[in-house]
């Protein structure tokens, strides 16, 4: 008996000590489908940055009936991946959401037109049709047409927003004069579609003076007064980042890591690799940590709205937070 009960307390101590080194399990939501957009992540994760981190990480893809701030809100994700305008607009709804690192220090949405529409500038937009992304990928836009004090209801002095799917058909059937774009990837799908460059003009939102932050990480508040869920996010981030550099690297091998994840089979080897370059340019220069310059750039370009604009006031600096960057990062 005294044989079998130390034999039986070995196996205990065993399985506790084994139940000690356990990974701590992290959900990520996605913003969109597998794609080099978000190359960073599925990198730490092939690369074995998150195990090194004692992280088991299970990155979810988002998609067109997704709505990352809805996932989140829900407990179907610890973080998620979100563009700032609509993060802010729904946390001045209620959500308290809060930004904890910026990996993309740059915006890749514009606005793709057809020259022979006639369109050479933001003065030809009245009376156009315009293709606009919704579930929270709006904001960016409407924001920059109140500045431009553009209706968006249609009219000679308006523009009417066609809701765009997410795809570039509007434009290839003509259906609208422009259409929201990203400099990663659907521009690249109407120059797939046979449209040569010299028959496009594009307005990037970072030249409009308009650019709003993109892809940042996000927690829900309650989150950042817990240590233990604390240091769980500061593993995340930093074997996050750390993935993030690896690809900006390493292009090619990175955007056939986002492909071996892909269960969908939709994404092409050219694709993903020429997205992934230029994904790269809009992480350079990112170390994770949120610029609060470019938090504020953001915020007031979503207050400068008329009457209409994306967010009503200021939400000061607790919609963002250094604490998870600055221990990642040292």
């Amino acid at each position: 008996m005294k044989k079998l009960m130390g034999t039986f307390g070995v196996a205990a101590l065993t399985s506790l000590a084994g139940m000690a080194q356990a990974a701590d399990d992290l959900t990520l939501q996605l913003k969109w489908v597998t794609q080099a957009q978000f190359a960073g992540y599925y990198v730490a994760q092939d690369k074995g940055f998150y195990a090194e981190e004692d992280l088991n990480v299970t990155i979810k893809p988002g998609g067109p009936d997704i709505a990352p701030t809805q996932v989140i809100a829900g407990g179907g994700a610890d973080v998620t991946v979100e563009w700032m305008p609509a993060a802010l607009s729904a946390r001045e709804k209620g959500l308290p959401l809060v930004n904890i690192a910026q990996p993309f220090k740059s915006s890749g949405m514009m606005l793709t037109c057809l020259k022979e529409t006639g369109v050479t500038g933001p003065q030809d937009f009245p009376g156009r049709t315009l293709g606009v992304w919704f579930f929270g990928n709006e904001f960016p836009f409407l924001s920059w047409m109140s500045q431009l004090g553009i209706p968006t209801t249609g009219g000679a002095d308006g523009v009417t927003v066609l809701k765009q799917g997410f795809n570039v058909d509007p434009l290839l059937q003509k259906q609208a004069d422009c259409i929201s774009t990203m400099t990663y990837n659907e521009y690249w799908q109407v120059i797939d579609a046979g449209i040569s460059e010299d028959q496009l003009i594009t307005f990037k939102y970072e030249d409009q003076g308009v650019a709003t932050l993109e892809d940042g990480l996000y927690v829900l508040e309650d989150k950042l007064s817990d240590p233990a869920e604390v240091d769980k996010l500061t593993r995340f981030v930093r074997a996050s980042m750390k993935g993030w550099k690896w690809a900006e690297e390493n292009p090619e091998e990175a955007a056939m890591i986002v492909l071996d994840n892909d269960a969908t089979g939709a994404q092409t080897e050219e694709h993903q690799i020429r997205m992934m370059s230029e994904v790269a340019k809009l992480t350079a220069g990112s170390n994770g940590a949120l610029d609060p310059e470019d938090y504020e750039r953001t915020v007031q370009s979503l207050l400068s709205g008329g009457s209409d604009p994306v967010i009503s006031k200021h939400p000061g600096d607790a919609a963002w937070t250094h604490v998870i960057t600055d221990a990642a990062l040292n």
